[in-house]
């Protein structure tokens, strides 16, 4: 299905014109609710539950091992649970007094939801309905905002999924490039009926992450673009409130960090729900998203008004549920917030909800299937478990695939004759290829992200600041210190993806010494790396764009790049080679030592 900026603008206003009006007047299932009488003052209780981050789960399973998901704290994934709590809620609360939101990254993640956009494509004429459009139509979504991975596979894909779902998909700061007008609808506005006084009206300003403008920018260059998230708060909430909005909640794709991975890559801050509470009045709640982190209850108090604003952030894949609790009180003709508390529930406490496993249960075994099957053979087993620490033949696999495929694509131009290097993260430390029959699902649990290819041209110098700039990760450990591999890794927060290493060098990293100094005896073939010896670096499409923050990529010449995951490259080599064999490509090329001594 090709781009239509007719369609697509034509889409976004009638979209954006149902949601203002169908939401002002849509009113949640009856419930029995209690008349207040007596001669205090009239209150009205209700919550808000919040999910974020839910990347394609569906099911507690996990397609890359193919058994139920586990780990190590025993959370459970998915919206078949996730369904079961709101329906407890509701049950407790009342329908009527509950709405269901959600903060965005909603279609990538999983197999299943890689599935209904690649391989059987929702986009397709007379193609499926989305598994996650299903999930949520069943469970009651009121509102979800847009996440940076919603962009993933495309817009077409991304406007069919919102044609699907029964719920609006909101994006305050997601423009159309040349009109500068919402995207998609802004926010949507929701009565909840009481029995004392009017109506209660709550209004949900979406809020996604202005780093879709680098992370997809094939995707959306041109056609979206992406302020900050408090220039658009600022605009909105005024509005909502003046259209008689007795409650804002603002459901943000964005951490409250007020950090950046990014640097000076990105304009605008990615993790700036907590800047949005403390800057623009008016709001009383965030749900908060994209940072893969849990905060039950978090506390901002607005520096124009000094009221807090309460935020919180469910734990990703559907591990937890955001209850926002919010007491109202009439006063003066008009309904006020008294008190707002958030709490998470754990959706390993419950079953799954069946009436969602039923829905689903055909598009599940479907992708089982297709996961399942055997693309070829493996002479030995590799684990990614060491990878973190250890140059282990797993991670040179991924890094061998591209290496290679960048050399047949530059194959008879200028840059032939150049060496190719290619980066790699131990994306999971469960990855594994096992020895005999290698499945689809063995070798996409490699790369489990949605990651394209590319060329950049670096020299030596400049790959010797990026290997500085990677090592990072590791923390600083004397010499004679106690070793445990558990502790030497993730210094300063740094997340495992965000460790590189290089293939095609070799060198050391020494842990003893602080960061910025820790390359030493920097090879290329046996010979020292010249600063000025130009390389071709295979690189995925998230460094190169400035992910990591990592250093020259982003600004050095593009030489190639490829529209097919990663993943799919490396799916494809195994079947084309049908056999891998270790011994053809793996090598221990860098290790860490303390003061020149190897730490393993």
């Amino acid at each position: 299905m090709a781009f239509d900026r007719r369609t697509f603008l034509g889409t976004t206003a009638a979209t954006g014109a149902a949601v203002a009006l169908a939401g002002a007047t849509s009113t949640p299932a009856a419930a029995q609710q209690q008349e207040v009488t007596g001669p205090g003052p009239r209150t009205y209780a209700f919550t808000v539950m919040g999910t974020t981050d839910l990347h394609g789960n569906v099911f507690n399973w996990d397609y890359f091992t193919d058994k139920e998901f586990d780990d190590k704290a025993h959370n459970d994934v998915g919206l078949a649970k996730i369904s079961t709590l709101v329906n407890q809620v509701r049950a407790e609360k009342g329908r009527r007094n509950t709405l269901l939101i959600d903060a965005g990254d909603t279609i990538q993640g999983t197999q299943l939801s890689y599935y209904y956009a690649k391989v059987d494509p929702i986009t397709a004429r007379r193609g499926p309905v989305h598994p996650m459009a299903q999930a949520m139509n069943a469970i009651g979504y009121d509102a979800a905002a847009l996440g940076n991975h919603e962009f993933n596979y495309g817009i077409p894909v991304l406007r069919k999924f919102e044609e699907q779902c029964d719920f609006p998909l909101l994006g305050a700061n997601a423009l159309d490039a040349k009109t500068l007008r919402p995207a998609f609808p802004p926010y949507s506005m929701h009565r909840l009926r009481t029995p004392c006084g009017r109506d209660v009206k709550v209004a949900v300003l979406g809020l996604t992450n202005p780093g879709i403008a680098i992370w997809d920018k094939a995707n959306v260059q041109g056609r979206m673009t992406f302020p900050g998230l408090e220039e658009q708060a600022a605009k909105y909430v005024p509005k909502l409130r003046s259209m008689g909005a007795d409650v804002v909640i603002v459901s943000a794709h964005s951490g409250s960090s007020g950090t950046s991975s990014y640097g000076d890559q990105l304009p605008h801050i990615e993790n700036a729900a907590g800047l949005v509470a403390e800057q623009v009045p008016g709001i009383d709640a965030i749900l908060v998203g994209h940072a893969h982190t849990e905060i039950p209850e978090y506390r901002v108090k607005n520096k124009a008004t000094g009221k807090d604003v309460v935020l919180s952030e469910p734990l990703k894949w559907g591990q937890r549920l955001t209850l926002f609790d919010f007491e109202l009180v009439w006063e003066r003709g008009r309904w006020s917030v008294a008190k707002v508390a958030a709490k998470v529930l754990n959706s390993n406490a419950v079953a799954e909800d069946p009436k969602i496993t039923r829905l689903l249960s055909d598009e599940h075994r479907k992708v089982v299937a297709y996961v399942n099957q055997v693309i070829g053979t493996s002479t030995q087993a590799m684990s990614s478990a060491e990878g973190p620490v250890k140059d282990v033949a797993i991670i040179d696999l991924i890094n061998h695939v591209q290496a290679e495929t960048v050399k047949a694509a530059l194959a008879g131009t200028e840059w032939a004759a150049l060496p190719v290097l290619s980066q790699a993260s131990c994306f999971s430390r469960t990855a594994a290829i096992p020895a005999g029959q290698v499945t689809i699902r063995d070798a996409a649990g490699l790369y489990p992200f949605e990651n394209t290819m590319e060329a950049r041209l670096l020299t030596g110098a400049q790959l010797k600041d990026y290997l500085e700039y990677s090592a990072r990760y590791f923390v600083r450990t004397a010499p004679g210190d106690a070793v445990d591999p558990a502790k030497l890794t993730n210094a300063e927060s740094i997340p495992d993806y965000n460790y590189d290493a290089v293939y095609g060098l070799a060198y050391d990293i020494d842990i003893a010494q602080p960061a910025g100094s820790r390359i030493t005896g920097l090879t290329f073939q046996g010979k020292a790396v010249d600063p000025a010896a130009q390389f071709v670096f295979a690189v995925n499409n998230y460094r190169a764009s400035g992910g990591g923050n990592f250093p020259h990529v982003p600004q050095a010449r593009q030489l190639w790049s490829n529209s097919d995951e990663i993943r799919n490259t490396i799916i494809q080599w195994v079947k084309a080679k049908g056999t891998i064999d270790p011994a053809q490509f793996a090598s221990v090329d860098w290790r860490l030592t303390r003061a020149g001594v190897p730490v393993f």
